[in-house]
């Protein structure tokens, strides 16, 4: 694998790492939101205005995360399919009893413990579509906002 694919590698994991970690995608370490993930919902996703690291405004334009419902809809399809599948796996599944009930009943306790995580987590996916990572962001100011 020569430096170049590395490089793009590493950004790549980069990328996953600060999305993942609810960070600002042009600098990858401002914090988006303005407390840690709990389950009181009024602070949860109460987001920075603009990154306090590098100022990259989080709302882009008024209704801009309403977007996020495809995102988290995908997302806990994908925890739905692999948390079935690793109990098809570990438990097997069966129409003779009822472990496919046993199964609903966890991925439904599995998805509302995540939920508020799952939330954030959308948010950050949505805003690194339209922002991507800029180098020299100590230097430049985010595109088109002025000051």
């Amino acid at each position: 694998m020569n430096e170049a694919d590395q490089d793009q590698k590493r950004g790549f994991l980069n990328y996953l790492l600060a999305t993942f970690n609810c960070k600002c995608p042009r600098c990858r370490t401002g914090r988006l939101f303005k407390h840690g993930a709990s389950f009181n919902f009024n602070k949860t996703m109460r987001m920075n205005p603009k990154c306090p690291v590098c100022g990259q405004p989080t709302e882009i334009e008024v209704g801009f995360y309403y977007g996020t419902g495809y995102v988290s809809y995908a997302l806990t399809v994908a925890i739905s399919v692999t948390s079935f599948v690793a109990w098809w796996v570990l438990i097997g599944v069966s129409v003779n009893d009822n472990r496919f009930f046993w199964w609903m009943g966890l991925n439904i306790a599995l998805l509302i413990v995540l939920q508020p995580y799952l939330m954030r987590l959308s948010r950050a996916i949505w805003l690194s579509f339209f922002v991507r990572y800029n180098v020299n962001w100590k230097t430049e100011k985010p595109e088109g906002y002025g000051s």
